[in-house]
């Protein structure tokens, strides 16, 4: 019956089996490792895992208007914690029960959007299901701008297509932002990717400074180009913190040069299409000293250098 099917069509479904079988396995990041069998028991369809992840993080800056518990100062070090193996280790120490049982918001790991984003591509890795994440931004959190933001794309195989999952959306974010579109499935004039924000901001159609974040007033250009790199490594399986910086990402408020800009319009060429530029991605983020992910970065928030596994 193959041979009926012309060769290059072969060859485009084989690299897409190749490319979904990729972003099935766990990265170095979403390991859950140890903790690998307390997965078995949790969903893995993204509406169950978005219940799971919300019931197991508790999203830093909102606890205490949203959820009432404010957040001990000697707590907010687990928003630093990277692998997922680290996560369960302090998720665990906190309440040692199956994951599968909801916790209070007191006995919730404090995270950030990141932290939601790798646990749930973790959980569907761990299914199988083809996940990885996207770095951007969201334009559901402060009206008319788009705040820093990072979400899970997972492979929604019904449709033959990638979807945004949103899980730092649960009913106490919907009902406090007016949320009325689907958190399983973002739709993508709510979510832009660090490259469709630079690519709509360099054609003149978008302001840089409608991105960034606001309640630390840190928008521009250079933030959406910071954004661009780390997204560049989160879809090379190195789904780093928001703030880790390295290599070319800009200072603060940085003025672009036209050597920066045509490497960050380079890198938003390729990210904005993984699947047809995904050999690209790979080979640009191992060649380029600039771009791929070094032992340690600079921990931007807490400013100092940090390695990337402690141990």
């Amino acid at each position: 019956m193959n041979a009926t099917i012309p060769s290059a069509i072969l060859r485009a479904q084989a690299a897409q089996r190749y490319r979904l079988e990729h972003y099935a396995k766990q990265s170095p990041f979403s390991a859950p490792g140890r903790h690998s069998a307390r997965f078995d028991v949790l969903p893995s369809d993204p509406a169950g895992v978005a219940r799971t992840v919300q019931t197991l993080l508790i999203y830093e800056h909102a606890a205490k208007p949203f959820y009432g518990y404010k957040i001990p100062e000697a707590r907010r070090a687990e928003s630093h914690i990277r692998p997922m193996e680290n996560i369960l280790d302090a998720m665990l120490a906190l309440d040692d029960r199956p994951l599968s049982i909801a916790r209070s918001p007191e006995k919730r790991l404090v995270g950030i959007c990141r932290h939601f984003m790798l646990l749930s591509i973790a959980i569907l890795r761990h299914h199988g299901v083809p996940a990885r994440g996207r770095g951007g931004f969201g334009g559901y959190f402060n009206p008319g701008k788009f705040e820093d933001h990072w979400v899970c794309e997972y492979w929604k195989a019904d449709d033959g297509r990638w979807a945004l999952l949103d899980s730092q959306l649960d009913e106490v974010f919907i009902r406090n932002l007016g949320i009325g579109f689907d958190i399983h499935d973002v739709p993508h004039y709510q979510f832009l990717t660090a490259s469709d924000a630079w690519r709509r901001c360099r054609s003149g159609e978008l302001d840089p400074n409608l991105f960034g974040i606001e309640f630390a007033q840190l928008r521009g250009l250079w933030f959406i180009a910071g954004n661009l790199i780390r997204d560049l490594a989160t879809l090379n399986s190195r789904e780093v913190l928001p703030w880790d910086t390295w290599g070319a990402q800009p200072a603060p408020n940085a003025m672009l040069s036209e050597e920066e800009l045509d490497l960050f319009d380079e890198i938003a060429l390729l990210t904005a299409d993984p699947d047809a530029n995904f050999d690209a991605i790979n080979r640009r983020f191992a060649e380029d000293a600039k771009l791929r992910l070094p032992k340690s970065v600079f921990n931007a928030l807490r400013q100092r250098q940090e390695k990337m596994f402690e141990g």
